[in-house]
Order: C-alpha cells, then sequence, then structure tokens
C-alpha cells in the first residue's frame, strides 16, 4: 500500500491584482476532454478497465450533449429571486427535472450497446433499458441528494452520466449572467452540489487560483486558497500527498469539519481533468479514511462501497 507524507503549505490567501473571474462554465467539449483524460490515465494503472470504461461513456456523454435539445429553464424573475436570496437557480433537489434527461439515459445506453463492455456493466445497461420512469426517478432523486450508498453500483455511473448531461447543458444555455454567489461558498452557485475537486489553475488573469468543480454540472468557481471548502475555517488546514508522488494531487484536509477535499495543480500537470484524476487517485482517499478524515465532495462514478 501506498505511503504518505503530510506536509503544511505556507502562505497566504491569493490576493491576485485585477478582478477575479468567478465562474468558469463547461465548455462544450467537457465530457469530450474527460474522456481523453480517462484513457490517458488508463494506461497502466492498477484499475485501468474502469477507467477505460469510463472513458466510453465520457464520449457517450459528449455525443448526447452535442445534440441535447432545448428544455425548460428558470424564467428571469425565477433568476433574479435565487440570485437576490443567494440560492441556486438550478438546484439539484429544487429543481423539476424534465423528462429529457431520461431520453438523455436512453440515448447514452444505446451507446454503450454499440462499445464492448464488461459483463456487468452491459448487464447494468440492458436492465436500465427496461426499467419503469419512476424507478429511474427514485434513483436519480437519491443520486441528487447525496444518497449514494443506496443506489446499486451497476446501476450509478450511467444514471449519474444522464443527469450530468442535463445539468451541464441547462447550466451552459443560462450562462454566466444568470448566477449569482452562494452564503455557503463551498456550494455550486449553479445547481448547490458539492465540488467532487478543486483544481489550481495555471495562465491569464486565473494563474494560481484555486477554482472548484462541481459534481453534478461541471462548473467552476472560485475560492480561495487555504481555506476548507465544505465548513470555510482557515485554520487546522493541512495538506496530504501520496509518498513519491510529483505532488499534482494533494488532499486539502480541515481538523475543524473533520473532511478533506482533493487539489490538482495544473502547473503540475496541465492535462488534469477533476472527474478523472479525483478516481485516478483513490489510494489518496483510502490515506485519508485511515486519518479519519471524510470525503468533502462525491464522485458520483466512485460507489462509497467500492473502497
Amino acid at each position: 500500500m501506498s505511503t504518505t507524507t503530510r506536509i503544511i503549505e505556507p502562505g497566504q490567501l491569493e490576493a491576485p491584482a485585477g478582478q477575479i473571474p468567478f465562474l468558469r462554465l463547461a465548455e462544450p467539449d467537457v465530457f469530450k476532454q474527460r474522456a481523453e483524460r480517462f484513457r490517458q490515465l488508463s494506461q497502466q494503472h492498477s484499475f485501468g478497465a474502469y477507467l477505460d470504461f469510463l472513458a466510453t461513456l465520457a464520449q457517450a456523454q459528449h455525443e448526447v450533449l452535442t445534440h441535447f435539445p432545448a428544455v425548460p429553464l428558470p424564467t428571469p424573475e425565477q433568476q433574479a429571486l435565487c440570485r437576490e436570496h443567494g440560492m441556486p437557480v438550478l438546484g439539484a433537489q429544487a429543481w423539476h427535472r424534465n423528462a429529457a434527461w431520461r431520453d438523455g439515459l436512453k440515448a447514452i445506453l444505446h451507446h454503450m450497446m454499440a462499445a464492448p463492455l464488461p459483463a456487468p456493466a452491459s448487464a447494468a445497461v440492458a436492465r436500465l433499458m427496461k426499467i419503469s420512469e419512476a424507478e429511474l426517478e427514485e434513483i436519480a432523486n437519491k443520486i441528487l441528494a447525496g444518497d449514494l450508498a443506496t443506489v446499486g453500483a451497476q446501476d450509478m455511473p450511467f444514471i449519474a452520466a444522464a443527469l450530468q448531461v442535463y445539468w451541464t447543458h441547462m447550466a451552459t444555455a443560462l450562462g454566466e449572467h444568470a448566477i449569482g454567489k452562494l452564503e455557503q461558498g463551498g456550494l455550486c452557485p449553479v445547481c448547490g452540489s458539492h465540488p467532487v475537486a478543486g483544481i489550481v489553475r495555471i495562465g491569464g488573469a486565473q494563474q494560481g487560483l484555486r477554482y472548484l468543480s462541481c459534481s453534478l454540472c461541471a462548473t467552476e468557481w472560485h475560492m480561495v486558497r487555504i481555506k476548507c471548502s465544505s465548513c470555510e475555517s482557515t485554520r487546522g488546514i493541512s495538506y496530504y500527498i501520496l509518498e513519491g508522488s510529483n505532488g499534482a494531487v494533494k488532499a486539502e484536509s480541515c481538523d475543524e469539519c473533520n473532511s478533506y477535499l482533493k487539489l490538482l495543480y495544473m502547473e503540475k500537470d496541465h492535462q488534469m481533468e477533476p472527474v478523472a484524476d479525483d478516481l485516478a487517485t483513490l489510494a489518496l482517499d483510502v490515506l485519508m479514511d485511515e486519518t479519519g478524515k471524510a470525503r468533502g465532495g462525491p464522485n458520483l462514478f466512485f460507489h462509497p462501497g467500492s473502497v
């Protein structure tokens, strides 16, 4: 098993000159980039077969997002109300889902049927093609509520993938002007979901800035560094890495709330992608579990019973 080195990062909360870009909505090719990163990471990885499967799934997400139909969105009045009261405009549990998300799921499943899949995944695809709309909605409710342990491990990736496509489509269709900041800085300003990871960016006005990446809609939003993304404390912040690694991925832990979230440093690897690189570093999650720290946000392709 991997050993670890515990490090404390000195420094201060960044204060770059000029206005900090607060929001980064997902790019149109977000899932294509994720698929490419999964394929890259799957090479010679201990669970490369699963990462390769997720590359196929992310490519299916890309294809479905590219042809996703227009869906109902919050009215300008609803948008203004959410901004005024610091609420997510497309709250994961509050927004009434359109049936288009289930159509997106079917399209994803059709794409997956055309690909070589492990037997359990093929069985899950066949099962999900047949179950009722009510059952699909029930599973979706559990995923969006964070109740992942009660969802079947084989079903979760496909339904989560469809929900991600639906919310990413809505978020980008709305545009930045519709979205305000939340009172709780560690939650996605678009859908109120927890981040999957943080990423320290490079280049231009975003050089050295930490952005949290939404586990659902792929939106990124700025949060100052050396600050807990769960409780927003700046005390008791520590950093853990796997011994022998290049430090591209660190776990930022908080003694105040006993949680952690991974940080990805693009200066170490400019191809890093939050969902893919989080899954490729599960050994760091094992380490953090041994220290008694809990994840501050989910990866919707990682079932809690898997490790």
